[in-house]
């Protein structure tokens, strides 16, 4: 792999609490508009600039675009955000479910991923791709950084514990999900240049989150290259996006479940016995369904999903263990061994007659941050019918789908904690 150290564009550091955000697609404007309420340093005024102007505002419009340029600008001129005056490296850590992750902040190169050493493992959306590419033309800048894991090595392992050693440049616990956030610089040259020739004998890099930035950021770059030849100009810089690149053996994968609006004109006694032809059914002991607020939190943990083909569903108030039988999945196919794909031909499908997860408008997603809790309540409530939780995908199996070239389902993967925005910028000039 390709990478190259650069001179990053942060917040100072008694600021850095105040600029910094989380990424733009895990909130809708309103819930942006909410969090950056009374802060006018709020990343948010430039990654959702749709804030600045009148409710229902079409973030697609031309004005903001230029209103999120406007804003950068501003943000430069107040010394809200200053750029370091050498090329470095950065290390970025993440502390959450009694663990710590350290990635490496890097310049990633355009062409591995154009080449596909930068590997997918999820379909993109052409007007997902374009809003970023928009947005990275009209700033000239990534403004977010990608997901990045990479086979580990003992080395960089090695490189990254010394320089965790010394005192980090930020250090803090981010609201609302309280997850702590702590950043290194990286300034000795021989440590800089190490990092590059170990990278270099990395043969691939695996997108953990950030499909659509990595394509934009990549396509920008592809574009200046070709304009900027013609025009026999060579500015490295755009050659590079701006990355977060950890271990695979450090990654968390949480569950990313499903809640449905009816049973596809079935009775609640009808769907289940349709599940027997594939799963073995079991009720969870009645016990474990008190509602007693106090207890909900270890009621809910005792029916998650215990192993691989294993799932729980949530129906008429009670919970069920669902195990795939024997014979209706593959395990020696990357696509097939998934619980993802299991659930989606044996009930949404084949029972609940959902044949496209990403257009059916019966069907909702719920990232596991937010519990089984959150599954229970929109079947409780009405909104929903029935609900399922999955076991979590490793990080073995989306390296397998990618090394095969292979695509996973939709929604079948959820990292967590998410990056933080607004730690380092990248400019492409």
């Amino acid at each position: 792999m390709k990478i190259k150290p650069f001179k990053g564009i942060r917040p100072p550091k008694e600021l850095v609490t105040k600029v910094s955000s989380r990424p733009y697609d895990v909130l809708n404007s309103e819930e942006a508009r909410q969090e950056a309420e009374g802060n006018e340093m709020s990343l948010y005024h430039i990654i959702k600039p749709e804030i600045n102007f009148e409710p229902g505002t079409d973030e697609h419009d031309p004005r903001v675009y230029q209103e999120a340029l406007s804003q950068y600008k501003r943000f430069r001129v107040k010394g809200w955000l200053e750029q370091d005056q050498e090329e470095k490296y950065y290390v970025y850590a993440q502390t959450g479910f009694g663990k710590t992750q350290y990635g490496l902040v890097v310049g990633a190169w355009v062409d591995d991923y154009l080449e596909g050493r930068i590997k997918k493992h999820e379909l993109t959306r052409k007007d997902k791709e374009e809003d970023r590419m928009k947005h990275v033309r009209t700033l000239n800048a990534n403004m977010e950084p990608v997901f990045f894991a990479y086979p580990h090595r003992d080395d960089l392992d090695a490189i990254v514990a010394e320089v965790t050693k010394g005192t980090p440049e930020y250090d803090f616990v981010a609201a609302p999900e309280g997850f702590r956030h702590t950043f290194w610089i990286i300034e000795d040259k021989k440590t800089i240049d190490r990092i590059t020739e170990i990278f270099a004998e990395i043969p691939a890099m695996y997108i953990a989150d950030g499909h659509h930035r990595s394509a934009a950021a990549a396509g920008v770059g592809q574009e200046l290259k070709i304009k900027n030849e013609k025009l026999k100009i060579k500015v490295p810089e755009y050659e590079y996006f701006l990355a977060v690149c950890f271990p695979d053996n450090q990654l968390n994968i949480i569950d990313y479940n499903r809640v449905v609006k009816d049973l596809n004109g079935l009775s609640e006694e009808e769907f289940l016995e349709a599940l027997n032809k594939d799963f073995i059914v079991e009720c969870y002991n009645g016990d474990l369904l008190d509602s007693d607020g106090h207890r909900q939190s270890s009621v809910l943990n005792d029916v998650k999903p215990k192993a691989l083909h294993n799932f729980s569903l949530y129906l008429g108030g009670k919970w069920y263990s669902l195990t795939a039988k024997e014979g209706r999945y593959n395990d020696a196919d990357p696509i097939g061994v998934l619980d993802v794909t299991i659930s989606s031909n044996l009930i949404l499908d084949k029972i609940l007659g959902i044949k496209d997860l990403r257009t059916d408008k019966r069907i909702d997603f719920v990232g596991g941050i937010r519990g089984l809790g959150e599954l229970k309540q929109r079947v409780d409530s009405g909104e929903m019918k029935v609900a399922l939780a999955l076991y979590p995908v490793t990080m073995q199996q989306i390296i397998d789908i990618a090394d095969s070239g292979n695509i996973m389902p939709p929604k079948t993967t959820w990292f967590e904690p998410k990056l933080r925005s607004g730690l380092v910028i990248h400019e492409l000039n």
